[in-house]
């Protein structure tokens, strides 16, 4: 017996006056259906979900929703005018013998119901929202970004949540993990085209570049054609003009379906320039000690943070990762205790807050603005790692159109004001980066190309992330901070932390949060063999140390001119500082390759 759909599209088009959002969409959503919707940020994803939901309506075709089948939306910004407190909202709607699932939900993501919607943060009403979702268990879910402002113990008991239920959910989510573990069909929007794989998000890459391959061979062989159709029509065209005009008209058809192919967007030119080496010792924190009245931050934490150490902060929401991480700065001043800081460091500073932009300030304004950033005497240019740029072709390495350029902060995405604030951050130079949530709202390429970068950069990082897949991809060493002023340090990623915990402290946080148990006492937990990171490292470092010995036999070459000095003094200058500086590079990884080889023997 055929199953009857959730909901289904027909022939659905969406414009907002410019180029297609969406042209002659076809889409079903069947019960059970678990559905990964995925594309780059600006791609359409959010907008594609509102039509879903009713709340923007297409330019043309219909949209089917049988009768008594219930759909649910979770709103990133939600309306609560009307409810005194976030228990109020969430429970509107709801019979009495119900209001049970909005505790339930409540306690699992970690949301006060009593607190008053005025003094509500903008991610205590999402979560909110969430919960009355949750709590409504319509037969179909909508979920755009559900994870954001979402600890990684509550996107544990989210993803139990949907493991278990039965409706049919569609998710717009950046976290990786969380996508590979829900979903079993994948919905990808890509220049205004939606694609359909039966299968997860576990199998969308290797099929996106599948596509993306034979793509670029259709394209290849297109241009060819024309070519070849281009010099005949020069050549012979003459001699056959009355005989030969289809076979014009077919090369302008040819070109007018090369020119009606969308371009893809590449990557963003996302760069970060590491300044000049810090010392050996980055960080030295011992005995420090922070409380705020009977809350407990940190008890006698001692740590060292080396140059080219990749620390991630993992715990609850409000535990006082980014308290510690600014008393490591040198920002907040510890109760007891010490914090020594390295010789020559220069940091680079993303907040999970995104401080740094003005919500009112347009694009332009917000990259001439920035005093680190301004050309003397040139309103039109930025200053990027010494060199002037224009601010817009600034803007389009980071996948900003001309039109944005002078369009508020405020108007454009989440995903749109991280990368916003990395083109800031990426202007300078830099050997410390502290990364506070860079992950919230980028898309998984953006995510892939952020997570090389850091595998790249020649500097120390600090980071704070939910993001259990970028954590396992970048940390070499994990802090966890679970309460009552414990910080217990592990070597490795996400999955190297939770490989050394107390097996029963792994079931604990797939379920229903309880009374907070004994955490162990020990400082620091000893691991054998290679972490996650460690082995990525390894297997990367010969092509590092290829690539640098390459370069310095192409500077000793060059330099090998003996007139050169003569000849061009600054040019040998710099060709001297780049060929010590690549030396001291070849220098660290072999030593670094020694040290990972021999622990991997040690194993």
């Amino acid at each position: 017996m055929a199953r009857i759909p959730l909901l289904q599209m027909n022939d659905i088009s969406l414009t907002f006056g410019g180029d297609p959002v969406f042209d002659q969409l076809d889409l079903v959503v069947q019960p059970g259906d678990r559905v990964a919707l995925v594309g780059r940020n600006g791609s359409g994803k959010s907008t594609l979900m509102k039509v879903m939901a009713g709340l923007v309506e297409a330019d043309k075709g219909d949209i089917v929703v049988p009768p008594g089948i219930s759909v649910g939306y979770m709103e990133q910004d939600p309306d609560m005018a009307g409810h005194a407190t976030l228990g109020d909202f969430a429970s509107s709607g709801l019979d009495a013998g119900e209001l049970y699932k909005v505790e339930r939900a409540g306690e699992g993501l970690k949301f006060d119901p009593a607190r008053t919607v005025e003094t509500a943060s903008g991610g205590e009403r999402r979560r909110a929202a969430l919960a009355k979702l949750m709590a409504e268990a319509p037969e179909l879910m909508l979920l755009d970004e559900p994870t954001n402002h979402l600890d990684i113990e509550a996107i544990a008991w989210l993803e139990n949540e949907l493991k278990q239920t039965r409706a049919g959910y569609v998710l717009i989510s950046h976290d990786r993990a969380f996508l590979r573990e829900l979903t079993r069909v994948t919905l990808w929007i890509d220049r205004g085209m939606v694609r359909r794989q039966e299968k997860g998000f576990e199998a969308f890459e290797a099929w996106r570049d599948k596509v993306w391959d034979e793509e670029d061979t259709a394209r290849h062989k297109l241009d060819r054609k024309i070519k070849a159709e281009a010099r005949w029509a020069v050549e012979g065209i003459s001699a056959r003009r009355k005989r030969n005009q289809g076979r014009v008209r077919a090369l302008g058809e040819l070109r007018k379906e090369r020119a009606s192919q969308i371009k893809r967007q590449g990557s963003a030119a996302m760069d970060f320039q590491a300044g000049p080496k810090s010392g050996r010792k980055v960080i030295d924190a011992k005995g420090l000690a922070k409380a705020f009245g009977d809350k407990t931050i940190v008890r006698k934490l001692d740590l060292l943070v080396q140059r080219g150490d990749r620390i991630a902060f993992v715990g609850p929401n409000g535990v006082g990762k980014t308290t510690l991480i600014k008393m490591l700065m040198g920002q907040e001043t510890p109760d007891e205790g010490t914090v020594s800081l390295g010789t020559n460091l220069i940091p680079a500073i993303f907040d999970q807050t995104r401080s740094q932009l003005d919500p009112e300030m347009s694009l332009w304004d917000s990259l001439t603005g920035d005093p680190d950033m301004r050309v003397s005497g040139k309103a039109d240019q930025v200053m990027v790692r010494g060199n002037p740029k224009h601010v817009v072709g600034y803007l389009k390495e980071f996948l900003f159109d001309e039109r944005q350029a002078r369009a508020p902060v405020r108007s454009v995405s989440g995903g749109e004001k991280a990368r916003l604030l990395l083109a800031k951050l990426m202007a300078k130079e830099s050997n410390l980066l502290v990364l506070d949530e860079p992950t919230n709202d980028l898309d998984v390429e953006t995510l892939d190309l952020l997570q090389e970068l850091l595998d790249d950069y020649d500097g120390t990082v600090l980071l704070v992330s939910h993001d259990r897949d970028f954590l396992d991809r970048v940390a070499t060493t994990t802090i966890a901070m679970e309460g009552n002023g414990e910080a217990v340090v592990y070597a490795g990623g996400w999955s190297d932390y939770r490989a050394q915990r107390q097996p029963d402290e792994d079931t604990e946080i797939a379920s229903k949060p309880k009374a907070k148990k004994e955490k162990p006492k020990a400082e620091k937990v000893e691991t054998v063999g290679l972490t996650f990171a460690e082995q990525k490292r390894l297997d990367a470092l010969p092509a590092v140390m290829e690539r640098l010995q390459a370069e310095i036999e192409k500077l000793e070459e060059f330099m090998s001119d003996p007139e050169l000095f003569t000849k061009e003094p600054v040019k040998f200058q710099k060709a001297t500082e780049a060929l010590v500086e690549r030396q001291t590079a070849l220098q660290d990884a072999e030593e670094e390759w020694l040290m990972l080889e021999e622990k991997a023997e040690t194993a």
